[in-house]
């Protein structure tokens, strides 16, 4: 796939890398990690500028990831009948990305660009559910390419004349992303259920103040008939 990439790169320069990113954004199974390296490697090779490169690239992800949202948006659930949705799009995968919405926010959008295989389906799903604004998903989507898009464009430039170790240390980033990934997810999983358990007794106390109060008010005004009926008073 990286040979590939690459002849087709030094072939058609930035406008290739710029719509691979958005095929990829499509969940057309190209991964987008090693389209951005191999933009790094031409730029390492002296084919293109490192820079302008992290430019495309934060261009076209950021293209294919807003026009999946946008298309999730726009279409709703009829999104669904199209074939190839259908493929990317299953009820099982789509069950399971809104249980991470309601388990995990928005950080959702955040992490999936971090995520090979889930970005599709979480940024369409995003869409569909009207529950992310515009605003907040380009947001969310924009830290995370900010962060990914240098990191691989840059290691490429770098280990352009090494391959060896380059695909090593791009191995090696990989696995320390799903790492930390992990790590976060417990994390953000434990704050969740810490903040539920926490309104959760907080609403029982107040339930219990209220039906305390409820019977003080209660017996007070049985005390006060009983009084009334003692002293013979309507």
């Amino acid at each position: 796939m990286a040979a590939f990439l690459e002849s087709f790169f030094l072939q058609y320069g930035y406008a290739a890398v710029f719509s691979v990113l958005i095929a990829c954004g499509f969940g057309v199974p190209i991964p987008e990690d090693i389209t951005l390296v191999t933009g790094g490697i031409i730029s390492g090779l002296g084919y293109t500028d490192p820079h302008i490169m992290v430019a495309v690239g934060i261009a076209g992800v950021l293209a294919g990831d807003g026009l999946v949202f946008a298309a999730g948006r726009l279409w709703g659930d009829n999104i669904m009948r199209f074939r190839f949705i259908a493929r990317v799009m299953t009820p099982q995968r789509y069950a399971q990305v809104e249980e991470k919405f309601e388990k995990y926010g928005n950080w959702v959008l955040f992490v999936a660009r971090f995520l090979p295989g889930l970005r599709t389906p979480i940024y369409m799903t995003a869409g569909i559910s009207r529950k992310v604004s515009v605003l907040r998903f380009i947001l969310m989507d924009g830290l995370a390419a900010l962060i990914s898009v240098p990191l691989w464009v840059y290691l490429g430039d770098y280990g352009a004349t090494n391959r060896e170790w380059l695909m090593k240390t791009v191995h090696q980033v990989q696995h320390g992303l799903f790492a930390a990934i992990g790590i976060g997810a417990v994390l953000l999983g434990w704050f969740w259920w810490r903040t539920r358990s926490r309104r959760r007794f907080y609403r029982e106390k107040l339930a219990e103040s209220r039906a305390r109060r409820k019977a003080a008010k209660a017996e007070k005004k049985a005390v006060k008939q009983n009084a009334r009926q003692n002293t013979g008073q309507p």
